[in-house]
C-alpha cells in the first residue's frame, strides 16, 4: 500500500493545531486493537490515562462499547504527560463523530462549551505500510477563543502529550505484536 495520510483535510479556521505520528513495527490491527483499548491506558499512556463512554452527564456507562455518536470522557489527561499523579489533571468531553473500524480511524469534537469559545476536532489514523508495519497519525485542530489561551499556556505540553502517547502507542503494540511471532 502506497505512504499516504490516513487524516482527511481538517478546516484551517482553527487557531492552532497539535500533531503527532509514528512508525510502528506491527500490523494495523494490532495497533488499532491497542489504540481502542482505553482500558490500558493507564499502562500505558502517560498522556491520556483513561477514557470512556459516558451519558450527557458524564456518567459512565456499563455498556462502554465505542460507537458515532457516544458520548467520551476523557480523563485524567496529564500534561505535560506523566504516569504520576502529582499533577493536576485535565479533562475533555468530546462526541466521537467518526469510528471507521474498517479504514482504522477515529475522531472526536469537543463539546463542553459553547463552538465560539472553544472547538476541537481530533483526528488518529493508522496507514498501511510495506512491510506489515503502521503509521500511527493523529491530529486536533483548536478553534475558538479559548483556544488562544489554551495555545498560550498548554500548547507544548499538549504537544509533548501527544508526542508521549504516540511513542507509548508504539511500544505497547510492538511488544504486543513480538510476543505472538
Amino acid at each position: 500500500m502506497a505512504s499516504r495520510t490516513g487524516l482527511p483535510p481538517l478546516s484551517s479556521k482553527g487557531v492552532f493545531s497539535v500533531s503527532s505520528s509514528c512508525l510502528i513495527n506491527a500490523p494495523r490491527e494490532v495497533v488499532w486493537e491497542v489504540l481502542m483499548d482505553w482500558k490500558s491506558y493507564k499502562e500505558w499512556n502517560p498522556f491520556v490515562r483513561d477514557q470512556r463512554i459516558t451519558d450527557a452527564r458524564k456518567n459512565y456507562l456499563p455498556d462502554d462499547t465505542p460507537r458515532e455518536g457516544c458520548y467520551l470522557y476523557i480523563h485524567p489527561v496529564h500534561i505535560p504527560p506523566s504516569f504520576d499523579s502529582k499533577w493536576l489533571p485535565s479533562s475533555a468531553f468530546e462526541r466521537i463523530t467518526v469510528l471507521d473500524h474498517e479504514n482504522y480511524r477515529t475522531a472526536w469534537v469537543n463539546i463542553e462549551m459553547p463552538h465560539w469559545i472553544l472547538n476541537a476536532e481530533r483526528w488518529q489514523a493508522l496507514v498501511e505500510i510495506e512491510g506489515g508495519k503502521t503509521r500511527y497519525e493523529t491530529i486536533e485542530v483548536f478553534g475558538g477563543l479559548l483556544a488562544y489561551l489554551i495555545r498560550v499556556f498548554v500548547g507544548n505540553g499538549l504537544k509533548k502529550g501527544f508526542i508521549a502517547m504516540a511513542e507509548g502507542l508504539k511500544r505497547r503494540a510492538e511488544e504486543r505484536y513480538e510476543g505472538h511471532i
